[in-house]
């Protein structure tokens, strides 16, 4: 009498190919295409501005947290990861109200520098936003960099020269996209990632852990883009997300769970004021559904 085989191969190439097909999906979660799948919403904690609303910014939330008196830790220095990344991102508040490109663009790299260590869905988003930061880096140093100075310039010389898209409608290539749809992309990612540190950093001692606080951050931000199978694509990885001591390590190395709190917090505010007065400057201007 024969012995049976069991079907062995089959069953090994299904587990196998369940990384695969969640790793394509977020590929395609994060990707510029997938950020501007709908218009018409800014994003915040009550996220959605649609045509004809009157221009809103969201709640201030981030404000400081009580830490041990010391001195101000490495992190937030000149050398400190989140230092490097607040700076440019303040720098880019000019005083007349307006939001200056190169140095928002310089924030962003060192943010993106920041979050890739962070685990694998913030390595995705970061290496998307480095594709889409490069790409509006061609423009502010470009042949018409004169008109990519600051945000209102940008718009302002877009909008003359007819380079906007419609409302709604995603270029045939991304490539081509303008810059104020650009910004835009960012933009949104950027409100995901100020409201995830924010919420790891002031997340209570027993309440939900940084993976669902950074979901729910999703969520709010991005998650109103995107289709469903994306969505659900980006819960299973936010699973797997790094739990919140880790997190402040990588943030803040060296320090105590409060200073490292404290300092994201700082990181988080300066994010979420970039984010108020760029909603606010695409609002007035009617940018916010060119995606």
């Amino acid at each position: 009498m024969g012995v049976a085989v069991r079907p062995t191969a089959p069953r090994r190439w299904f587990r196998l190919s369940i990384p695969l097909v969640i790793f394509a999906l977020l590929l395609l979660y994060l990707s510029a295409r997938s950020l501007g799948a709908r218009s018409g919403c800014g994003l915040g904690a009550q996220a959605c501005v649609p045509g004809g609303t009157a221009p809103f910014q969201v709640r201030q939330e981030s404000g400081p947290l009580e830490a041990p008196e010391r001195k101000e830790p490495p992190c937030l220095g000149p050398r400190g990861m989140l230092g490097r990344m607040m700076r440019p991102f303040h720098a880019s508040l000019n005083p007349e109200g307006d939001v200056g490109l190169s140095p928002y663009l310089a924030g962003w790299r060192a943010l993106v520098e920041f979050l890739t260590p962070l685990g694998s869905v913030f390595a995705f988003a970061s290496r998307e936003a480095f594709t889409t930061v490069t790409a509006l880096e061609a423009r502010v140093h470009g042949p018409d960099a004169e008109h990519y100075l600051s945000l209102v310039a940008m718009a302002a010389w877009e909008r003359r020269a007819g380079l906007l898209e419609r409302p709604g409608e995603a270029p045939r290539d991304p490539a081509r996209s303008s810059g104020s749809r650009t910004l835009l992309l960012l933009h949104r990612a950027l409100r995901w990632s100020q409201l995830c540190l924010h919420r790891v950093a002031t997340g209570a001692l027993g309440g939900p852990d940084a993976g669902a606080q950074c979901s729910d951050a999703y969520g709010a931000a991005l998650g109103p883009h995107h289709p469903w199978l994306v969505r659900q694509a980006a819960r299973l990885a936010f699973l797997a997300f790094p739990g919140r001591r880790r997190l402040l390590e990588l943030a803040c190395p060296g320090t105590t769970e409060a200073e490292a709190r404290a300092a994201l917090a700082r990181a988080a505010g300066t994010l979420e004021d970039v984010y108020n007065r760029t909603q606010g400057l695409l609002a007035e201007r009617s940018l916010l559904q060119l995606a």
